[in-house]
């Protein structure tokens, strides 16, 4: 996997071994930032969260696109090495924080203006994702919301808008605001 756009384009990370991750295919982030940069216009300065991190692809992405600071959710121990080794790889530094716990059971924290959540595809995952960041609090007014489940899968949006869904591949990309 190497990392799409911005200060880090081109740069390789590596994915967690074994079966228990699956790490969002290039085509795939790919299509989500793109549909991320024409709602955004720039990541600058944005406070990013990657929930279900696996390799943390998504939160580095976004850091290097010029994101102020990424914070990474994942439980699975061979996923965090794999995740705190990349973003040591890449010089995160201070910018990357990484909280081990499920993603089903965030902290409270200060809101995020970006939100990455690629939950395993299992039918209401996606809906589950939906519900922590919502009752954790996590996601800024105006802020996005981004999930990623199996094509076909319908994501209940609860408090959160629906602004567009786009299948690519296997995979099916939900984008939700909060007002």
């Amino acid at each position: 996997m190497r990392i799409i756009a911005g200060e880090w384009r081109g740069r390789v990370i590596e994915a967690p071994p074994g079966q228990a991750t699956r790490p969002t295919a290039d085509r795939v982030r790919e299509t989500l930032f793109s549909m991320l940069a024409s709602r955004l216009g720039s990541f600058e300065d944005l406070r990013v969260a990657d929930l279900f991190a696996g390799s943390g692809a998504l939160g580095l992405e976004g850091l290097s696109r010029g994101a102020a600071s990424a914070t990474f959710v994942e439980s699975d121990a061979q996923a965090l090495a794999a995740l705190r080794r990349n973003a040591e790889k890449l010089g995160a530094g201070e910018r990357a924080r990484v909280i081990p716990g499920s993603a089903l059971a965030l902290p409270r924290s200060e809101p995020f203006h970006l939100i990455l959540a690629d939950p395993p595809y299992a039918r209401g995952s996606g809906s589950a994702a939906v519900a922590s960041v919502s009752k954790a609090g996590w996601l800024a007014a105006g802020g996005w919301l981004s999930v990623e489940t199996s094509r076909g899968e319908l994501v209940d949006p609860g408090l959160f808008v629906l602004e567009t869904m786009r299948d690519v591949g296997r995979a099916r990309l939900t984008l939700l605001r909060r007002p």
